[in-house]
């Protein structure tokens, strides 16, 4: 039967069609069942987490340093971090107490190399000099654990080169960027000297108390409290990558507008036994956990 003009046309149309419908088929198909990205490593390895369990409810740590996990939440932090039994960590003043001395120092005594970044003992300041003794007697009495640690000087402007450029993986500072803060000049030189310590590619890791949203930062600062993307912004501008935060040491119940500062809750307790039910109840401050890293290809 002869096809009319109408029907040749039409089968003409399908005849182009279906090849191009096939092709798409073809080209489809792979990109739907494209391989899935690969996970991220885990950012601690098993060795170091499983020590990281037995060093926190080791003996060298005190009952009222382990009670205070539940607000600093050590081992989160540091796997965040990505911490390595294996690696060079410089802690930027761990203060008198040695908090995280009492953790890390334990954790990278066999494999790593643990570094105290503390106050410069040049500076004839009580509280320095206190603060430093007290630190180093801590050490002396526990020597299987501390013996090891290595003690250098990190403060602004005199002790600026606390070890050689390009040797630590990772750099952490607790709870020390708002004493930096009260002159600017003073952060950024810091903040300098942990990149040019750090080797390409190291991490810093950093911890504070975190400021309102939408109050002024000098205000909170006087607080104790920091704006969380100033000090991204600050801290990016001498020359760190920002990879990321975590809110593992978050605390939605903090206020943040206290008489004493964020210094009214505990541990510090500025206001004695004033309502220290009502601080006890909230806590620990809310704080932002920052990561960054120095890039690979920098000089």
């Amino acid at each position: 039967m002869a096809l009319s003009l109408s029907d040749r046309r039409s089968r003409r149309r399908l005849s182009l069609w279906l090849p191009m419908a096939v092709l798409g088929v073809m080209v489809a198909a792979p990109l739907a069942q494209a391989r899935p990205p690969l996970p991220e490593p885990p950012l601690t390895d098993p060795a170091t987490d499983s020590a990281l369990d037995t060093i926190l409810a080791g003996p060298q740590r005190s009952a009222a340093n382990r009670d205070r996990d539940v607000y600093r939440h050590p081992k989160a932090t540091l796997e965040f971090f990505g911490i390595r039994r294996d690696q060079t960590v410089m802690e930027v003043w761990p203060g008198k107490g040695g908090w995280w001395t009492e953790i890390l120092a334990p954790l990278l005594r066999d494999h790593g190399h643990y570094i105290a970044a503390q106050w410069n003992p040049k500076l004839d300041e009580p509280f320095i000099q206190d603060g430093l003794k007290a630190y180093h007697a801590k050490l002396a009495a526990d020597p299987a654990n501390y013996g090891k640690v290595t003690v250098v000087a990190l403060q602004y402007p005199g002790a600026l080169t606390p070890v050689a450029p390009d040797s630590v993986d990772l750099a952490l500072t607790f709870r020390n960027l708002h004493n930096w803060l009260g002159n600017p000049d003073d952060a950024k030189a810091m903040l300098s000297a942990v990149f040019r310590s750090l080797k390409p590619g190291g991490i810093l890791g950093i911890e504070d108390h975190r400021a309102a949203s939408g109050r002024p930062a000098d205000t909170q600062l006087k607080l104790g409290y920091v704006d969380e993307a100033q000090a991204i912004e600050l801290i990016k501008s001498v020359g760190f990558e920002y990879l990321g935060s975590s809110e593992v040491n978050a605390n939605a119940k903090d206020t943040k507008d206290y008489e004493q500062g964020v210094w009214t809750l505990p541990p510090n307790y500025r206001l004695g036994d004033k309502d220290r039910e009502r601080y006890k109840a909230i806590g620990e401050s809310d704080r932002f956990t920052l990561k960054f890293r120095k890039p690979p290809n920098a000089r």
